[in-house]
């Protein structure tokens, strides 16, 4: 497989090149392909979440174990009601003072829409609103299951070469946004217990 590599850091002040960009990007996490894509925290291997058969292929890309639950990416908390059927108030404080950022919230009860692939068949789902990463989401127009875009057991890629490295020709593009700002996961906490129980320090 050809990895086509979308550059966004030569473009700066061109906005239809970026939005041409960017929605190709979109169209290819749409249709059911898997591109990388970068975040504040690390690169993402991203693919449509409500598409079974391209999350598999995410686990396949990376040597990922398929019990091991992906996050859903949403440009907003407006999202939440759409995937998960108990969203707490708690969680729209935090999505207040923490998205677009590095924090994953952990909710009771996905909706159906989900597939068990996302979630490893656990009936929780995490979810988190990125930076950097939120323009494409919107344009692709469906949540984003994504992991870091490296092989499993490997470090997290940083940079779109460190993408690259592992990931051409496995996966159709690679979206090189520039160097991650935060350079590690996203802190995750656990919103289905009380008190709320913090599962990974992070970004």
């Amino acid at each position: 497989m050809e990895t086509k590599f979308i550059d966004l850091t030569d473009i700066k002040g061109q906005q239809k090149v970026v939005e041409e960009k960017i929605q190709m990007a979109a169209d290819i996490i749409r249709s059911g392909g898997l591109a990388a894509i970068p975040t504040e925290t690390v690169y993402g291997l991203g693919a449509n979440a409500l598409d079974a058969a391209a999350v598999r292929r995410i686990f396949e890309a990376k040597g990922r174990p398929q019990d091991n639950p992906l996050i859903l990416h949403v440009p907003s908390a407006q999202w939440l009601p759409r995937f998960c059927e108990s969203v707490p108030p708690l969680a729209y404080t935090l999505a207040r003072n923490f998205w677009p950022g590095p924090l994953t919230m952990i909710l009771k009860r996905k909706k159906p829409a989900v597939p068990d692939e996302v979630t490893a068949g656990l009936d929780t789902v995490g979810v988190r609103c990125p930076a950097h990463a939120v323009t494409i989401i919107r344009y692709a127009g469906v949540p984003i299951a994504a992991p870091s875009a490296n092989l499993s057991g490997r470090p997290s890629c940083t940079t779109a070469a460190d993408v690259a490295a592992d990931m051409d020709g496995k996966i159709e593009a690679i979206v090189d946004g520039g160097p991650c700002t935060v350079g590690v996961e996203s802190t995750i906490v656990d919103l289905t217990v009380s008190p709320p129980r913090l599962l990974r320090p992070g970004g």
